[in-house]
């Protein structure tokens, strides 16, 4: 199922993270998201956030690069694909790539 990235990032992502932030915050990462030709993304899970929030104040320990439609294919099965899509360089990730497999966990929230 194709899903619309902006409102995923800028209204159901927050919502979500509010309602759980307790256990969000268990992540404790910062996370930057550049979905090329779509938008870019913040998303603080620490003591801090939680909170997901349009451009890149930077700051984060993981940035992902990646096409629409990798990112399609990334949150419609965040574990497999991702690692496929990691493997062929077609999701480029700077800083930690482990925290990169935490991304099932804030999908699963939406």
């Amino acid at each position: 199922m194709t899903v619309d990235i902006p409102t995923l990032f800028n209204e159901k992502l927050p919502g979500a993270l509010t309602r759980n932030a307790q256990d969000v915050r268990t992540i404790n990462a910062k996370f930057h998201l550049n979905i090329q030709g779509v938008g870019e993304w913040f998303i603080d899970t620490t003591e801090t956030g939680p909170s997901c929030v349009a451009g890149n104040p930077g700051g984060a320990a993981c940035s992902m690069t990646m096409s629409a439609e990798d990112f399609q294919k990334l949150h419609e099965n965040p574990q497999a694909n991702g690692m496929l899509l990691y493997s062929s360089g077609r999701l480029n990730i700077e800083g930690n790539p482990m925290l990169a497999m935490k991304l099932a966990k804030l999908f699963s929230y939406s």
